[in-house]
């Protein structure tokens, strides 16, 4: 039995209150998930001198 027959398996067995549990679930996963890998993303192409300190982030507003 397949990865998705075994999901439709299981989803089948739940009332229309617990697939939305699940659902609520799932999706707050699938965007916690979706929010990691867009943070490593940026974490891999992001150099050390890209960020500033606090310091350096005020000096640049007052003297803009």
């Amino acid at each position: 039995m397949s990865v998705q027959q075994k999901m439709h398996y299981i989803v089948e067995q739940l009332d229309e209150d617990e697939q939305e549990k699940v659902w609520n679930l799932v999706y707050a996963l699938y965007c916690d998930f979706y929010t990691l890998k867009a943070i490593h993303q940026v974490k891999r192409s992001q150099q050390p001198w890209d960020t500033l300190t606090h310091e350096e982030a005020v000096r640049h507003l007052i003297f803009s």
